[in-house]
């Protein structure tokens, strides 16, 4: 990977966490319970029970996507960065442009 190539990856990936950062705090406000007191009706509380379940899905999912961020930031500069963990040959700059946390390249993550 190209010196030019790493600088840019390294600042999607530090935009991307700013943004899952401020995705996960607005997660974990759509995630909190539900209070029983609260005369929202019987239709309108499953509806809301129903949000919290898919907020709590998308809440997981953003913290792994975080956490692998912050790893990639932290490995941008080893010489075996954009290495694909399974088959060792170099994962497209393009993927990982998209998906910075990929460990993978698109064929092996196919699998």
């Amino acid at each position: 990977m190209k010196r030019e190539e790493r600088s840019a990856l390294k600042s999607k990936i530090e935009a991307a966490i700013v943004k899952t950062t401020a995705e996960l705090e607005r997660l974990e406000e759509a995630t909190k319970p539900i209070a029983p007191e609260n005369a929202i009706g019987r239709v309108s509380r499953m509806d809301a029970i129903n949000n919290r379940g898919v907020s709590e899905a998308a809440l997981r999912s953003a913290r792994w996507k975080l956490t692998n961020l912050k790893i990639a930031l932290t490995k941008i500069d080893a010489e075996n960065f954009g290495i694909c963990a399974r088959c060792k040959r170099p994962i497209a700059p393009a993927r990982l442009m998209y998906m910075p946390e990929s460990t993978e390249c698109v064929r092996c993550a196919d699998r």
